[in-house]
């Protein structure tokens, strides 16, 4: 999969639930520390896999380079 324009982030509300980081086909998301999941932007392909299955709704789409 190549990079696409966009990028998943990670809201404050995260609650470690480690969902997203099932669904990741690139291994992208870690969960750091057991408190809040983090994105390696250089392994995000911008899926949004993890978004649609993110039961606390707190990751975002968004361009990369947009406060990412």
């Amino acid at each position: 999969m190549a990079l696409s324009k966009r990028l998943a982030q990670v809201g404050r509300e995260c609650v470690a639930c480690g969902t997203c980081v099932k669904v990741c086909p690139r291994t992208a998301i870690r969960v750091a520390s057991g408190v809040t999941a983090r994105v390696d932007g250089a392994l995000c392909v911008g899926c949004g896999r993890c978004a649609k299955v993110c039961p606390a709704d707190v990751i975002d789409m968004v361009e990369r380079g947009a406060g990412a």
